[in-house]
């Protein structure tokens, strides 16, 4: 995938720059060609010597150099790359990306280009949760900028949490993903992420513990595979993948509404954590406490949107997927939903508090087929995705002559 293919990589201030000497070497072993740009912070981590001993390249660092510029480098550089990729993305960078600043050289790159862009962020976890870069990081996945990661994990702050630079083996895979034109190419796919929220009054809901970064995860991946995906989500707590058509929901009854809509598809992935009951009469008003009473709510069963799209007759999607997130027992019951729903796979995971896969970094999943069950080790979920994205691509094979998804043009 990524012989021959030029990719300028733009290298951020961060102490997560030290892992692109690693990403650097894997890309060229792979067969690409790596033009590195740094950032005057990125020189404080690591030094240009060894980025262009390893790149083979002239390290670009200066936007005022007379010599280029009199010819327009930084257009040309900005121009000539198959992918610019951004490792580590800080906050810094993000910010400009988002805002339109260029006022550097890598700034100044990321504004004049037309290439797709795909960023690795990298910094500490309270600033990847402020308010201002979770600003930032919607307005760039609305401007389809590609991302991989961030994972969880400790970080040389010396806090844990979500803002660790993804692994150079994961930002390898998603370049790949990226450049490719994808095995999916042509395919249409419905899929569900996030959770939804039952209101019972104007101030409470109920809900599943559920972020959606498994699915935001997945449809990132089809999306990199080619496919053309409808991303139907809750509310959940990170951001959707970019590159998709994002559907925002808030209940179970709209979450099926939304994917009746969006059929017919080659395949139909459901990965929401959908509540299973509702109330039957939402108050219009706060339910006020009163003393010594308890509130009294009367619950009815939600729409079973796996089992309806598996069961529908003309119209069913190639492939049905069912995620089951257990407790105990995990196959035995994933087993029976399988059956109970129709539906051809189920992905099951155990989500019991001990696991720490519930908002979690990494999955542990068993896919449950007519075949029987196929448990994975446990690995990152974008490594998940990925492995997921790879297996429905094989099982529904090339697309032949022009399905639903073949009008529309690919693009991530």
């Amino acid at each position: 995938m990524l012989a021959g293919k030029r990719v300028l990589l733009i290298i951020g201030g961060g102490i997560a720059a030290y892992k692109t000497l690693d990403l650097i070497r894997r890309l060229r072993a792979a067969g690409a060609a790596v033009t590195p740009v740094m950032t005057r912070a990125a020189e404080e981590f690591v030094t240009p010597l060894s980025v262009a001993a390893l790149a083979g390249e002239e390290v670009h660092r200066d936007l005022f150099d007379l010599t280029k510029e009199a010819q327009m480098g930084h257009i040309q550089l900005s121009r000539v790359a198959d992918l610019v990729v951004v490792a580590p993305a800080t906050a810094d960078l993000m910010a400009k990306m988002a805002q339109g600043h260029a006022d550097d050289l890598a700034s100044t790159l990321l504004m004049a280009t037309d290439t797709r862009v795909l960023i690795a962020p990298a910094m500490n976890v309270r600033m990847w949760q402020h308010p201002a870069t979770v600003r930032n990081r919607d307005i760039l996945a609305g401007d389809g900028i590609l991302s991989v990661g961030p994972n969880d994990g400790d970080m040389a702050c010396g806090e844990h949490g979500p803002g660790r630079m993804a692994e150079p083996a994961e930002i390898v895979d998603a370049i790949g993903a990226a450049l490719a034109d994808g095995p999916l190419k042509g395919r249409r796919i419905v899929m569900t992420s996030g959770p939804t929220h039952e209101p019972i009054d104007p101030v409470r809901y109920i809900a599943n513990r559920s972020s959606g970064a498994q699915g935001t995860a997945l449809g990132r991946a089809l999306a990199g595979l080619g496919a053309e995906v409808v991303f139907v989500t809750g509310p959940a707590s990170v951001p959707p993948p970019a590159g998709v058509e994002v559907v925002r929901v808030e209940t179970a009854r709209q979450m099926r509404d939304a994917v009746l809509a969006a059929l017919p598809a080659d395949a139909a992935v459901f990965a929401a954590a959908v509540a299973d009951w509702r109330v039957t009469s939402e108050s219009a008003s706060k339910i006020k406490k009163g003393v010594g009473e308890s509130p009294t709510l009367q619950f009815a069963e939600n729409p079973d949107i796996l089992a309806e799209v598996s069961k529908l007759g003309q119209g069913r999607p190639g492939l049905v997927v069912g995620f089951a997130a257990e407790t105990d027992d995990v196959i035995r019951h994933a087993t029976e939903k399988r059956a109970r729903k129709g539906c051809d796979w189920i992905v099951a995971n155990d989500v019991s508090p001990a696991t720490g896969i519930m908002g979690g970094a990494e999955n542990a999943v068993t896919i449950i087929t007519e075949d029987g069950a196929d448990s994975w080790e446990r690995m990152g979920k974008d490594a998940v995705a990925m492995a997921l994205a790879r297996r429905i691509a094989e099982t529904l094979g090339p697309a032949s002559g022009r399905g639903p998804a073949a009008e529309a043009a690919w693009s991530l």
